[in-house]
C-alpha cells in the first residue's frame, strides 16, 4: 500500500509549519524587545496574577510617596508660619518688659501701644496665612474660610477644630494642618492652673505674683478672694483668704498678718504679694481659662494707654503687665508645642520616605523575578528558531519543486 500526498496537502502543511515557526520567533523577538518573559497572562497565569498584585502595591506605594511630598510641603509652610508667629510673640514680650520701665511716661507707653497695634495686625496676617491652593492654613476643615476676623476685643475665629490629613503609608495617616483655635485661642491664663488678679479699684500698691500649685492633691479649682485690712497705730496690714465657691463662703485663712513677699499658701496653691496693699484692697484667685492671644494683646494695648498715676496707678500697671507677660509666655509655649508636633510629623515623613524607597526596590526586584527575561537563554532560543525557520523554508521550497515532469525526457 502506498501513501500519496496531494500537492494541496503539501502546500498546506508546509505553510502551517512556517507560520507556526514565524509566530514563535516573533514572540521571542517581542520578549527581547520588551525585556519581559510574560507578554500575556497565558504565558504564565500564576506569575501574571502575582505580578499584577505587586504592580498594584507598587502603584499604591508611589501614590503614598506623592502624598508624603504634599504633606511635607503643607507642614513646612505651617512650620515656617509658626516660626514667624513665635518671633512676633517674642517681640511682644520684649515690648512688655520695656513698658515696665519706671522711667517711661504715658507718651512713651502710648508709642508702644501704637507699635503693638501693628504687631497685632501682623499676627492676624500670619493667622490668616493662605496655603497656596486657594485655602487657609489654620481654618480646619473650612479650608476656604478666612480663620480670623479682627474685632474690638481682639479677633473672632471663623474656622473649626478639624485637622486635614493625608494617608502617607499603608497604615498611617498624618495631619497636614493645624486648627487656628488650638494655636491662637486655647491659651491658658495665669500659670496654666490658676490666675491671681488684682481687683479693679484697688487703692494700694500691692503687686501679686502668678503663683504655682504646690500640692496637687489639695488643688480643686475653687475660686478664692484675698481681702486686706489696715488698722491700728502703728498700722498693721492683715489679710483673709475666702473660698468663694462654697455656699456659704468659708474663710480658709483668717486675719493673717501681711508680710511683704512672704508666701501665702492655701488650697494647694502658693503665691506672694509685694508692695503695700491698702485697706479694702482685694485680689482674686480663680482657675485658669482659655484666652485668645489677640484678646491678650488688645488688653495690653488698653493697659499701655492707662495714665498710671500715683502708687496705686503704678501697681495697677505692674499687675496688668505681669498678667500680660504670663499670658504671652503661655502663648509662646503653646505655639512651640504645636511647632514641635509639626516637626515630629515632618521627621516621620522622612522615615516613611526611606521605607517607601526600600519597598519600591523590593517590589521592582520581585517583578524582575516574576516577569524578567533571561537574555542569554532567549537569544540562544531566537537563533535556534531562526535556523529552524530557514531550514523549513528550504525544505518547503524543495518539496514544492518536486514533479514527475522533471524526470520525463
Amino acid at each position: 500500500m502506498s501513501l500519496r500526498l496531494s500537492t494541496a496537502n503539501i502546500y498546506a502543511t508546509g505553510t502551517n509549519q512556517i507560520n507556526t515557526l514565524q509566530s514563535q520567533m516573533a514572540k521571542t523577538q517581542m520578549q527581547m524587545s520588551t525585556n519581559k518573559r510574560i507578554l500575556t497572562a497565558a504565558d504564565d497565569p500564576i506569575a501574571s496574577a502575582r505580578a499584577l498584585e505587586i504592580t498594584q502595591s507598587q502603584s499604591m506605594n508611589t501614590q503614598f510617596g506623592t502624598n508624603r511630598t504634599n504633606a511635607k510641603s503643607s507642614l513646612s509652610l505651617v512650620d515656617q508660619t509658626l516660626q514667624d508667629v513665635s518671633t512676633q510673640v517674642q517681640d511682644i514680650q520684649t515690648l512688655i518688659v520695656n513698658a515696665g520701665n519706671a522711667g517711661y511716661s504715658l507718651s512713651d507707653r502710648q508709642t508702644l501701644a501704637t507699635e503693638l497695634e501693628g504687631r497685632l495686625s501682623d499676627l492676624l496676617g500670619l493667622a490668616n496665612t493662605a496655603d497656596g491652593t486657594g485655602g487657609y492654613l489654620f481654618s480646619g476643615y473650612k479650608s476656604t474660610t478666612q480663620p480670623f476676623t479682627q474685632t474690638t476685643t481682639g479677633a473672632t475665629y471663623q474656622g473649626d477644630q478639624g485637622q486635614r490629613s493625608l494617608q502617607v503609608g499603608s497604615s498611617r495617616t498624618l495631619a497636614t494642618s493645624e486648627s487656628g483655635s488650638a494655636i491662637f485661642e486655647a491659651i491658658k491664663t495665669g500659670n496654666g492652673k490658676f490666675q491671681a488678679l488684682a481687683a479693679d479699684g484697688n487703692k494700694g500698691a500691692g503687686i501679686v505674683s502668678p503663683g504655682s500649685v504646690v500640692d496637687a492633691s489639695k488643688f480643686d479649682g475653687s475660686n478664692y478672694a484675698i481681702s486686706f485690712s489696715v488698722s491700728g497705730d502703728p498700722a498693721v496690714t492683715r489679710y483673709t483668704v475666702t473660698n468663694t465657691s462654697t455656699d456659704p463662703q468659708q474663710n480658709v485663712l483668717e486675719d493673717q498678718e501681711y508680710k511683704e513677699g512672704a508666701s501665702i499658701t492655701f488650697g494647694g496653691m502658693s503665691l506672694d504679694i509685694k508692695g503695700a496693699p491698702a485697706d479694702g484692697d482685694k485680689f482674686s484667685v480663680e482657675p485658669s481659662q482659655s484666652q485668645s492671644i489677640f484678646s491678650t494683646i488688645n488688653d495690653l494695648i488698653t493697659t499701655l494707654r492707662l495714665p498710671a498715676d500715683g502708687s496705686s496707678g503704678k501697681a495697677e500697671l505692674s499687675n496688668r503687665l505681669s498678667e500680660a507677660s504670663q499670658n504671652m509666655k503661655n502663648a509662646l509655649d503653646n505655639v512651640l508645642t504645636v511647632q514641635a508636633s509639626v516637626g515630629a510629623r515632618m521627621k516621620e515623613i522622612d522615615s516613611l520616605d526611606s521605607t517607601g524607597d526600600d519597598l519600591n526596590i523590593q517590589y521592582q526586584s520581585t517583578l524582575e523575578d516574576l516577569t524578567g527575561l533571561d537574555l542569554v537563554k532567549t537569544y540562544s532560543l531566537f537563533a535556534q528558531q531562526q535556523t529552524t525557520l530557514q531550514a523549513a523554508q528550504v525544505s518547503f521550497k524543495t518539496m514544492s519543486g518536486l514533479s514527475l515532469f522533471n524526470y520525463i525526457s
